[in-house]
């Protein structure tokens, strides 16, 4: 993490604080293929009830939930290496930003927004995606590593907000999955979602669109202090 305040010109709205994962990189696929080859591996094919305990989760969640339900006797700390060795080859292999993605970083950074990344990876991915992305794009980052509780906990959220020296509620979370969402909202932030591989209905405090490419510093701005439209 680093720390630097919130920008000028930005309004009532304080920071926009991005999801990493799915939201503005394409990696929600990536992370399914890592869990799903170490659970194969141990005799375990990954569906639909799955779905809840890896997408969107820490390394250390999915890798417990990999050992309940295969009954393995490798050590989690074991499955938790094996899961974020195979995320990160694939992520440095291959990882692309989300469409519409780069466009409103660069949207909101002209306009004097301030962004922050907020994600439920470990640090070392995080660092791999911020090299894509471009570091520079982002006032600070918080990762899995950075905070005692990962999502869906609000932690990250309000560690990200307190770095900023921002009241959550006059920052707008961008997220794709329901762990981050719940995550977003139980900080208090205004949520803009944008689904990736799992549909997430409209709701009090979320707006939600299909692509990030419908996406503007106009529509973050308002819904700061306002109902989901």
């Amino acid at each position: 993490m680093t720390r630097d305040a919130v920008g000028p010109g930005a309004g009532d709205l304080q920071a926009v604080l991005f999801d990493m994962d799915g939201t503005l990189v394409d990696t929600e696929g990536v992370w399914w293929q890592a869990v799903a080859e170490t659970a194969a591996r141990l005799g375990h094919e990954l569906g639909e009830a799955d779905v809840p305990e890896v997408l969107g989760r820490p390394v250390a969640h999915s890798a417990r939930h990999l050992a309940a339900v295969t009954g393995t006797d490798a050590g989690l700390s074991e499955l938790e290496r094996a899961l974020d060795e195979r995320f990160a080859e694939l992520v440095a292999r291959d990882v692309r930003p989300r469409p519409g993605a780069v466009r409103l970083l660069d949207a909101l950074g002209a306009e004097g927004v301030t962004t922050a990344l907020v994600s439920a990876s470990p640090r070392r991915v995080v660092d791999l995606v911020l090299d894509v992305l471009g570091p520079g794009r982002f006032a600070l980052s918080v990762s899995a590593d950075d905070t005692p509780r990962s999502k869906p906990a609000p932690d990250p959220y309000l560690a990200a907000a307190r770095l900023l020296g921002a009241d959550p509620r006059r920052c707008v979370a961008v997220e794709d999955t329901p762990t981050g969402v719940a995550s977003a909202q139980a900080a208090g932030c205004p949520v803009l979602v944008v689904p990736s591989l799992v549909p997430i209905d409209q709701a009090p405090g979320r707006t939600v669109l299909t692509s990030l490419e419908h996406a503007g510093p106009r529509l973050l701005r308002s819904l700061v202090g306002a109902p989901a439209v």
